[in-house]
């Protein structure tokens, strides 16, 4: 039976090669180490050997996950992907991450409430935006959706309004019901339900009837600009389509149109 003839620590601060009967034969940590008395003179059948073996990637894959979990907090399936990449086993992997899940380092319940949690203070997606990126985690569906579920609609119509915030400064250069458009659309896109969405928008001020018509006032000059060199009838019907895929209504384009906005007389200094 092989016997171990010597133990030599590495450079690497903690790792140890062992020879069974004078040649190389593997390397363990610390922990493996101990736990098996691997010291001189002592017997290692075939069997024992891959006691220690299976021991031993387990020990590593932990170490591995401990490391990544350090970081910031992870879910499960994070865990195991890593460590999946990083080449340990699929079963070592698992193993690794129940033992962290044992030991409480890892609760996918609190990852998921500290996540949306985050998302309230700094983040901008909403509900379903939340509910996919914690999936994508591996977050069970439950506890997704009781995570989702403790948040009353006022904190997410505040989320809602830090990220559509910034297209009020659109006002009074594209019409209303445009910035009304683009804020529903990125609100949407972010995981914003309809009724969200709706609820944000009128959140805002955006009936001013100033800042309508100065929109109106750029945006038909710049029609205007772009249409000069037709005949006046193709011109006006170019503009009016131009103002109509812009938001404004059939009526402030005709009055714009009729220079009620802009003096027509003035349009030609332009």
């Amino acid at each position: 039976m092989p016997i171990i003839t010597k133990v030599s620590a590495q450079k690497r601060p903690g790792r140890y090669n062992i020879f069974l009967d004078q040649a190389y034969a593997f390397s363990v940590g610390e922990r493996t180490l101990a736990e098996f008395a691997l010291f001189k003179g002592k017997e290692v059948d075939d069997a024992l050997r891959a006691e220690i073996e299976a021991f031993e990637a387990s020990a590593q894959a932990r170490d591995l996950a401990a490391k990544y979990l350090s970081y910031q907090p992870r879910t499960e399936k994070e865990i195991t992907d890593y460590l999946i990449k990083r080449e340990v086993a699929p079963a070592a992997a698992q193993k690794a991450t129940k033992e962290l899940k044992d030991l409480g380092y890892l609760d996918d319940r609190v990852y998921a409430q500290l996540f949306v949690k985050n998302n309230l203070q700094v983040g901008n997606s909403g509900p379903k935006g939340v509910s996919r990126d914690l999936a994508k985690k591996g977050v069970d569906p439950v506890i997704i959706d009781e995570a989702i579920s403790e948040v009353d609609q006022e904190a997410w119509l505040e989320v809602g309004k830090r990220l559509v915030k910034s297209l009020m400064n659109q006002q009074g250069k594209i019409a209303n019901r445009e910035v009304v458009t683009k804020m529903k659309v990125k609100l949407v896109s972010h995981g914003f339900t309809n009724d969200l969405a709706e609820a944000i928008v009128q959140d805002f001020d955006l009936a001013s009837q100033d800042a309508q018509q100065e929109a109106l006032a750029k945006q038909g000059i710049k029609a205007y600009k772009r249409f000069r060199r037709y005949d006046e009838a193709t011109r006006r019907q170019k503009m009016r389509q131009y103002l109509y895929s812009h938001g404004f209504s059939g009526d402030e384009i005709t009055a714009f149109l009729n220079g009620e906005i802009v003096p027509l007389e003035e349009l030609e200094e332009y």
